[in-house]
């Protein structure tokens, strides 16, 4: 029985994993696209690596915020302090540098 249990947890956990990051976008509820890591976007790669776990995959969202329409509420140079300083349970500088920079940019394009 402990056997079929450890077979059954491991085959759910393979294919959890391989499920994950496979589409190249998804659709947001105003039908347009959200980049994702595997969209080839610098940016996108970096966020899905350093952001995802929180902020969903697909900017939707988790024990973060969903980052849709970030970019219709805070300015590149908001979204890049937010990054730099932290806020609320985000801690700061979990970006830094050019990296932190390319993410703002990209982020504030999400409208």
């Amino acid at each position: 029985m402990k056997k079929l249990m450890a077979i059954l947890l491991g085959a759910a956990l393979i294919f959890g994993l391989a499920a994950c990051g496979t589409s190249n976008e998804s659709k947001n509820n105003g039908g347009e696209s959200t980049e994702t890591a595997s969209s080839g976007d610098p940016a996108a790669k970096i966020f899905q690596q350093k952001c995802s776990t929180c902020h969903g995959g697909n900017l939707e969202g988790g024990f973060g915020p969903s980052l849709k329409k970030i970019g219709g509420e805070l300015s590149q140079d908001q979204i890049l302090k937010t990054i730099q300083n932290g806020k609320g349970q985000m801690p700061p500088n979990v970006i830094k540098g050019d990296d932190a920079k390319m993410v703002a940019e990209w982020l504030s394009k999400k409208k």
